[in-house]
């Protein structure tokens, strides 16, 4: 089974992406895999000096100095995604094959629903959290600002259309234990398929 995981930025969805693992889940994140796919030397960050080579130093991205240009202009932002998402893509369908009989597979993509990668899992899990907490969460993991942070935000999908596409919604807003109880409680019914 295929198992799409998503969620805002400040959500929970990499919390719950280890709960999901140490239930037996094979987990993809492919935040990792898109910075792997954009690597010094790699073809896609070659591609992305072509058409940005300001945020190119040392041979290696600029990954804050992208996401001001990629927040900030959704062309831009298209653009990026048309270069990375089809290395990510390949990477992750690798991963994939080492995936022990049976055994569900979940991709943590931040872009799911906007990507239209759902439409390929066999169920879509995604975390939804209150504004508020996945602000104060994002500016303490990343110690970015707030301004930053609602950038971001705002550059994702609606959590309320998230929800209305998603076969299982995860509530985040109470404390890691509840979020556990609540992320197991999910992966049973997932593996019960």
């Amino acid at each position: 089974m295929r198992i799409g995981l998503t969620g805002g930025i400040g959500s929970g969805k990499s919390e719950v992406a280890k709960v999901f693992e140490r239930l037996g889940a094979l987990v993809i994140d492919t935040d990792l895999l898109a910075r792997e796919a954009v690597a010094p030397g790699s073809d896609g960050l070659a591609e992305i000096a072509r058409l940005w080579p300001q945020l190119v130093r040392g041979g290696a991205l600029d990954r804050a100095a992208m996401a001001e240009v990629v927040f900030a202009d959704s062309n831009a932002r298209e653009l990026l995604n048309g270069i990375v998402h089809p290395y990510v893509r390949r990477l992750a369908a690798q991963r994939e094959r080492d995936a022990k009989p049976g055994q569900p597979v979940v991709q943590v993509v931040p872009l799911l629903f906007e990507t239209e990668l759902y439409r390929t899992m066999d169920r879509n899990v995604v975390v939804v959290a209150p504004d508020e907490q996945r602000i104060a969460r994002a500016m303490r993991r990343d110690g970015s600002d707030e301004a930053r942070v609602r950038a971001r935000m705002a550059a994702q999908i609606d959590p309320q259309r998230a929800r209305a596409l998603a076969d299982y919604t995860i509530e985040n807003d109470g404390d890691l234990a509840l979020l556990h109880e609540r992320a197991t409680a999910v992966y049973e019914k997932l593996a019960g398929y």
